[in-house]
């Protein structure tokens, strides 16, 4: 059973939280996950069955993890991530099982080899998708179902395909605001139209004019 478990937690019985996890408060892990040692989660999480989260991740407030998705150690997801069914995290660009003369396994734990992914504040990741590793996914950047995160994704990009590549830009609350031209230079002023947030767009770089409060 895990230790730091605060007021609210749900843990389903077939469940495997191990000695050393931090739960927050009001989350919730449903049925046949695993959640390593030396791992934590903020207030109001959600944790869908039979995901794996490894040990050493840290992930934030009111993080939303559906079910089958695999994340591994190097693993941060800031406040208010989404990461939709069947998505895998990868943390090794050049994996072997053993050494060269395959008479020795490597170890499992983490080495020079290890390389972090972090996933900023507000952004999500679609179904069934493979993140890569050694990069970022920025604020409140949209990764749609199915692609391949082999670099970067900045703020509020809207990036999807294999490999995944930004082709327009997002809300903070999901609705796309504009595809990118083919222009190496522009600029334009986008108001969403679902919830009247305003941005302002210089050759991809995404900034917030009427940021919530």
């Amino acid at each position: 059973m895990s230790t730091g478990v605060a007021l609210g937690v749900r843990i389903h019985p077939t469940a495997q939280v191990e000695d050393g996890v931090e739960l927050g408060e009001g989350t919730s892990v449903w049925d046949s996950a695993h959640i390593r040692h030396s791992t934590r989660l903020g207030d109001q999480c959600i944790v869908g069955g039979k995901s794996y989260i490894a040990y050493g991740v840290s992930i934030g407030h009111r993080v939303k993890i559906n079910a089958m998705v695999y994340i591994c150690n190097g693993v941060t997801l800031e406040d208010g991530v989404m990461v939709s069914a069947g998505t895998v995290f990868t943390n090794d660009r050049f994996p072997r099982a053993t050494t060269v003369d395959l008479r020795q396994p490597y170890p499992s734990a983490p080495d020079e080899h290890t390389r972090p992914t972090l996933v900023r504040q507000g952004a999500t990741i679609g179904a069934h998708c493979t993140i890569g590793n050694d990069l970022t996914i920025g604020r409140f950047a949209l990764v749609g179902m199915g692609s391949v995160v082999t670099r970067s994704v900045p703020d509020f990009h809207l990036a999807y395909g294999v490999p995944a590549r930004s082709v327009g830009c997002v809300c903070r609350c999901g609705q796309p605001l504009m595809r990118f031209p083919e222009a190496e230079h522009f600029e334009e002023t986008v108001t969403c139209s679902a919830c009247g947030l305003v941005y302002r767009v210089v050759d991809r770089v995404v900034t917030e004019l009427t940021p919530p409060a």
